[in-house]
């Protein structure tokens, strides 16, 4: 008995039975025979990398059949959009496909699995795969792990992406950030600080692990400033909501410094209050604001 491969390839088995008597021999298909696959995950293909297939393709011909499922009027993609694509690219009237028939869901599993052990999705194309499995079909985060065999920890945390400002999501899609950065970003409320922790990412290159530390910072500072401090009895500081550009600048200030920062306006002036945690984070703030003034 063969031992049992891992997660992904059980999750494709239970997809794609590789039986002779489940799973047709490929067979030669007309390119404008098939029609897209309407539950695609993959939403983009590099130009560049899309063209190195295609004239891989022109050299030695298609190497893996793509699947497919018979329709009334010709055939549907199921998994293999890039050779498809890449196919057409290359001047090629036939392509080498197996047909199976498959259900909406089962289209979009395949589609999914088979993205996913070629690393070809990015972690919001997979997200939005996942939630179209979810909402679309009713699968609980249980059923969608099970089926393309990933824990269901993970399946939670891609599908917290899609609640990232928007600016973050396609920071996440042009890989600006990676998945780690965008689940540390993911754990700040608003898309103000979220914006503004992606900001210091970017620009300061920013390790994963790094902003995990500045978003951990600042949600201490965020929930130290909603419970108020006691010491501080003087003129109350003005609403944050009904002061948006205060809000801003608060937030740009503590992700530069990486920690809490308060911004009280007055009729002329004001004052900015920068907290530090012990003796290391002081002179951490001392040799930000100060390191570099000769």
């Amino acid at each position: 008995m063969s031992p049992k491969s891992g997660g992904l390839g059980r999750g494709l088995a239970s997809l794609i039975p590789t039986g002779t008597a489940t799973m047709a021999a490929p067979t030669e298909i007309p390119l404008d025979r098939i029609r897209a696959n309407p539950y695609q995950p993959r939403k983009s293909i590099g130009d560049a990398a899309l063209q190195e297939l295609a004239s891989s393709i022109a050299e030695h011909g298609v190497l893996q059949p793509i699947l497919v499922t018979e329709t009334i009027d010709g055939y549907e993609l199921i998994a293999g959009e890039r050779r498809l694509r890449a196919a057409r690219l290359a001047g090629l009237e036939r392509i080498p496909a197996v047909v199976r028939q498959l259900a909406g869901r089962e289209q979009l599993e395949v589609a999914l699995v088979e993205n996913i052990q070629r690393a070809d999705l990015n972690p919001l194309e997979e997200a939005e795969a996942y939630r179209q499995l979810v909402d679309a079909f009713g699968m609980s985060q249980d059923d969608v792990a099970r089926r393309v065999g990933r824990a269901r920890s993970t399946v939670a945390n891609t599908l917290r992406l899609l609640d990232l400002a928007p600016s973050v999501q396609a920071a996440v899609r042009d890989g600006s950030v990676t998945e780690g950065h965008a689940r540390a970003i993911a754990s700040l409320e608003g898309p103000a600080q979220q914006e503004a922790l992606l900001s210091a990412v970017v620009h300061r290159g920013l390790s994963v692990r790094q902003t995990e530390e500045l978003a951990r910072r600042l949600k201490t500072a965020a929930l130290e400033q909603q419970a108020g401090n006691p010491t501080e009895s003087a003129a109350p500081a003005p609403d944050p909501a009904s002061d948006p550009e205060t809000e801003r600048i608060e937030t740009e200030l503590r992700v530069a410094l990486g920690t809490k920062v308060s911004l009280t306006r007055a009729r002329t002036g004001g004052r900015i209050v920068i907290e530090y945690y012990d003796d290391a984070d002081l002179a951490r703030l001392y040799e930000k604001i100060v390191g570099g003034v000769e």
